[in-house]
């Protein structure tokens, strides 16, 4: 179908202003046009009961993690959430409006690791991160009031990749079970070559050029393309993976690599639900202020979250 009429817009609005794509300007310059972008087309953010920021033990020094408690309802489950940016953008604040929805509509503690960032941490030190802080909250479940038998874990676009490999690690240790995993538009190939990574190249949307820059700067080691915990749909076997929701977008470079992946899992008998937005372009899930179906995604995902934690 076409582009979504407010997508439509957007885009326009862009080339009108003459906005100059991300991967084109400095890594400080991005970092704060994505985080402005974030912020506006989110819509004002959603009251929670209560919003705390802790300092934890990490792989490498202090990781920051911010805790959204929807309710002092005692113990709550907890979705694990990391922010998208191609492990190169992003911080806490940018899954802030994500967060405190599904918070809410969700009725869970959502946890948002403030993992590092390449090139100046290339892979895989933001896995690491994600990793230590599910162990964190996992061996903390009692202090934050949550539920240590329901967790689970999500992200969207890079976020999306990171909670695919945390499932793999979580997998492999053998001591935490997790529930679900929430991948919103995910990077799961880091060598795609596909339909959708050709056809995406609009200068004024997230393209394949956006995904190449993040790549470069993500993976200092190019062989690194071919590990499991960058591109999880080289993994050898999905078997035994935690349920999935897999939403993806009709206008997105990385439209047929998370595709594949559902189907990967479906193959390998993990219950997954597969949900392509028509219209719809990479970044949507953090658009409720200003797109209709970033509304519907977010409460289609509250509900899978819900259905996890119930059973």
């Amino acid at each position: 179908m076409p582009l979504d009429p407010q997508l439509q817009a957007m885009r326009d609005q862009r080339e009108r202003d003459g906005a100059a794509p991300l991967y084109s300007m400095t890594l400080q310059a991005a970092r704060a046009a994505d985080l402005a972008s974030i912020k506006a087309g989110g819509g004002d953010p959603e009251p929670v009961h209560e919003v705390t920021d802790h300092a934890i033990d990490g792989p490498d020094g202090q990781l920051q993690v911010r805790v959204y408690r929807p309710s002092a309802d005692r113990p709550l489950p907890v979705l694990v959430y990391f922010y998208g940016g191609g492990w190169v953008l992003g911080t806490i604040d940018t899954a802030d409006g994500i967060s405190r929805t599904l918070a809410n509509s969700a009725g869970c503690i959502v946890v948002v690791p403030g993992y590092r960032l390449a090139p100046e941490h290339p892979f895989p030190a933001s896995i690491e991160d994600c990793w230590a802080a599910v162990q964190w909250i996992a061996a903390n479940a009692s202090t934050l009031g949550a539920d240590p038998a329901r967790i689970a874990v999500g992200g969207d676009s890079a976020g999306g990749n990171l909670a695919a490999a945390t499932t793999l690690i979580a997998q492999e240790a053998g001591d935490l079970k997790l529930v679900g995993q929430l991948l919103v538009y995910p990077n799961t190939d880091q060598l795609a070559d596909d339909a959708s990574m050709r056809e995406n190249s609009d200068p004024y949307l997230f393209n394949h050029h956006s995904v190449a820059w993040y790549r470069k700067h993500y993976l200092i080691d190019p062989d690194d393309a071919e590990n499991p915990l960058a591109s999880p749909l080289r993994a050898e076997t999905l078997k035994g993976l935690p349920p999935a929701l897999v939403i993806t977008a009709e206008y997105d470079p990385l439209r047929d690599q998370g595709e594949r992946y559902a189907e990967r899992l479906a193959d390998d008998a993990v219950p997954v639900t597969l949900a392509r937005y028509d219209g719809m372009v990479h970044g949507f899930f953090a658009m409720a202020g200003i797109v209709d179906e970033s509304r519907v995604a977010l409460a289609q995902a509250a509900a899978q979250l819900r259905a996890w934690f119930a059973s």
